[in-house]
């Protein structure tokens, strides 16, 4: 347009505007072609929200892309329901979708999400621990409470523990024990081992069945369990003597306090390896230290207590530390401040809480935690991954040495995992 051809009243800076609005849509660019536009449409930008939408509601825990069986399909190119039928060992799939859906499997690295599957099927699991009989408040209540809060931690997938109790060193105990277990017919199994061939007779029954099986206290590799969770006892004895010829080196003999069942066998395979080790450091370091031996049996009364160790500490003045091997140093413990020898000292096992008062009061000087409810948390969570979420378990899982003192007693974390 030529400025002459504007009327007398249209200013100049009001044809200016109009040259400089854009074409309608549809117009050309004087080349006879249409404008390309530079701008997505909003329908686009819908569509590409859409897609994003989709990866990030596919994005697992870690950030990263997971597949689904929607994207194996379209890569196999064949239905959904063919993919789910492969995948869950289904009927009625042709050879040749088989190769296409176990190929797009492949190259695709798809694993499934065996938490949505155990969710969805809705089923209970009933895993049976065999524990021996104890005390309230004693080591073995503290990895019951482990094991009880793991199923309530797993309770979306119907976890539940169910107790049975075996008499120390009783054979006919133990075998009643798991013949109910068997009967029952478990999941998977948590066991206390007994000695090795009486175990062995019901672990096999269980690898028979293909029943999984968690063993604490004693690791007994030859019957071949899932998995072994607690401390490795060689080198916890070991520790224990080491620790405590920090304070009683100038010693000429220390006591060794044992319970037995028969007089000569401790309660446990865990217990003899933990004074293997205590007595191997001795025998390398301190040949010269003598070891006396007191033996508090399981069956004896309290008052039977008070008596052994009132006759071996008026024969043996010169002891100033003893150490055991168990849970049990509050026996020591009590006795030590009922009767006012404050310069004789037990070191022991495990933070009971009878145990933590004697440490407390200083007639323990120091106790081994061995993380009795990590022990019961994981024994039972073990199974619970390795059954229901098919995940790898390592078989082998030895807990922390930790050394408590009365001055760090009280910020010991019992339930901590």
């Amino acid at each position: 347009m030529d400025i002459n051809d504007l009327n007398d009243e249209q200013p100049i800076e009001a044809a200016a505007a109009k040259r400089r609005v854009g074409r309608p849509k549809g117009s050309t660019n004087g080349s006879g072609k249409k404008k390309k536009s530079t701008k997505k449409t909003k329908s686009a930008k819908k569509a590409s929200a859409n897609q994003e939408n989709k990866r990030q509601r596919k994005r697992d825990n870690t950030g990263s892309l997971r597949i689904t069986i929607r994207d194996i399909a379209e890569k196999a190119g064949v239905s959904v329901g063919t993919v789910d039928r492969v995948l869950h060992n289904r009927p009625n799939v042709s050879p040749k979708a088989l190769v296409k859906v176990q190929k797009a499997i492949e190259e695709m690295n798809y694993e499934p999400n065996m938490y949505a599957s155990a969710l969805a099927h809705n089923k209970e699991y009933n895993f049976y621990c065999l524990m021996p009989k104890h005390e309230s408040e004693a080591y073995w209540e503290e990895v019951e409470e482990g094991q009880l809060h793991a199923c309530e931690m797993r309770r979306d997938f119907n976890v539940h523990a169910h107790m049975y109790y075996y008499k120390r060193k009783d054979e006919q105990s133990f075998k009643e024990c798991y013949e109910a277990i068997l009967e029952a017919n478990p999941d998977g199994v948590v066991v206390v081992p007994a000695k090795l061939e009486v175990t062995r007779k019901f672990t096999d029954q269980l690898h028979e069945r293909s029943i999984p099986f968690i063993m604490l206290d004693s690791y007994m590799p030859d019957l071949r369990p899932l998995a072994f969770y607690g401390q490795d006892s060689f080198a916890s004895g070991y520790f224990a003597a080491k620790l405590l010829m920090m304070i009683a080196s100038k010693e000429k003999s220390i006591m060794l306090m044992k319970q037995t069942i028969d007089g000569v066998n401790v309660a446990s395979k865990q217990q003899d390896n933990r004074e293997v080790g205590f007595r191997h450091y001795m025998k390398d370091h301190f040949p010269e230290i003598t070891i006396e031996v007191v033996d508090l049996p399981y069956e004896a009364s309290r008052k039977e207590y008070t008596q052994i160790l009132k006759d071996f500490f008026d024969n043996h003045k010169e002891i100033h530390h003893c150490v055991t091997l168990n849970s049990k140093a509050h026996l020591v413990g009590d006795y030590l401040l009922k009767n006012n020898l404050r310069n004789v000292q037990i070191m022991g096992y495990d933070m009971v809480e009878k145990n933590a008062n004697c440490l407390r009061q200083g007639s323990i000087s120091f106790l081994i935690a061995q993380h009795g409810y990590m022990q019961g948390y994981y024994s039972i969570d073990a199974l619970a991954r390795a059954i229901i979420l098919k995940k790898n378990v390592n078989p082998v899982n030895y807990m922390p040495i930790e050394v408590l003192f009365k001055e760090n007693v009280d910020f010991y974390r019992r339930t901590q995992i």
